[in-house]
């Protein structure tokens, strides 16, 4: 099959934090598109791994970025030995051969490629190739996902509300702090006792946000942390390495939150 690269054979771990699993399976089913909003390292991605392993559905993953056209998605020509030839873009292939399509952090490219999805968000569901004379009709197990982190918008930098209003939207959190706890003791290979430890380093953190921090510690950025501690680097040098330094370049900020995690640590 064209796809089966793109399939998932193991099943990603993931922890359900509502109803988001009912969700998702509802609006495939409907072949509605999805738009995951949430801040940065809650989860979103794996969330959509892990819907696309539990449908059964190959899963085309695509970065969104500021220098992405409409190209880069839909597709063009290139030269080759024998010609010049058309090449599907990641977004066709998904398209025409029926699989989900994640465009991750879609805010992060122009406006101008984005409006390239709004034919397969609505009644229509096609993708008009301009450059090759096609119009692509939607496979019939083709569903579109996108990632939004609503605390990157700004006035520059936000999804047309023409492009909003298209989705299905499930809201992402930080999860609980004793699910976060078992997810970062899964996943990092930390003990349950710093695991606990570093999510409520992240509780100080996100009580910072708004007051010097655009966001807190993410749920990945604890994992990273526990796997550095799990390596031998101490404690202390894993949290300011893991978490102070990727967070904040501000000095007075730094300073604020490494008292913040020092009343934590024992």
């Amino acid at each position: 099959m064209p796809l089966d690269a793109y399939r998932i054979n193991t099943e990603p771990y993931y922890e359900p934090q509502a109803t988001e699993v009912d969700i998702f399976t509802a609006a495939y089913r409907e072949r509605l598109p999805v738009m995951l909003k949430g801040p940065t390292g809650c989860g979103k991605t794996r969330f959509v791994e892990h819907m696309a392993w539990r449908l059964g559905k190959p899963l085309i993953t695509v970065a969104a970025h500021e220098d992405m056209t409409a190209a880069d998605l839909a597709g063009r020509y290139l030269l080759e030995p024998s010609g010049t030839v058309w090449h599907d873009g990641p977004l066709t292939q998904a398209v025409r051969h029926g699989g989900i399509c994640y465009l991750d952090e879609i805010v992060e490219a122009r406006q101008d490629t984005t409006v390239v999805i709004h034919p397969l968000t609505d009644a229509r569901r096609i993708l008009p190739l301009e450059k090759h004379n096609e119009i692509v009709p939607a496979h019939a197990e083709f569903q579109l996902t996108i990632s939004y982190n609503p605390g990157y918008q700004s006035a520059v930098k936000d999804l047309k509300e023409s492009t909003k209003q298209r989705f299905i939207a499930i809201d992402f959190g930080y999860p609980p702090p004793s699910t976060e706890s078992t997810i970062i003791a899964r996943e990092s290979g930390a003990d349950s006792d710093l695991a606990t430890l570093l999510v409520r380093i992240a509780e100080r953190s996100r009580n910072l946000q708004g007051h010097g921090l655009d966001e807190g510690a993410s749920t990945r950025m604890l994992i990273h942390t526990g796997r550095m501690v799990r390596a031998g680097l101490p404690l202390t040098a894993a949290v300011r390495a893991g978490i102070v330094l990727p967070i904040t370049d501000n000095p007075d900020i730094r300073a604020a939150l490494t008292d913040a995690i020092a009343a934590c640590v024992p």
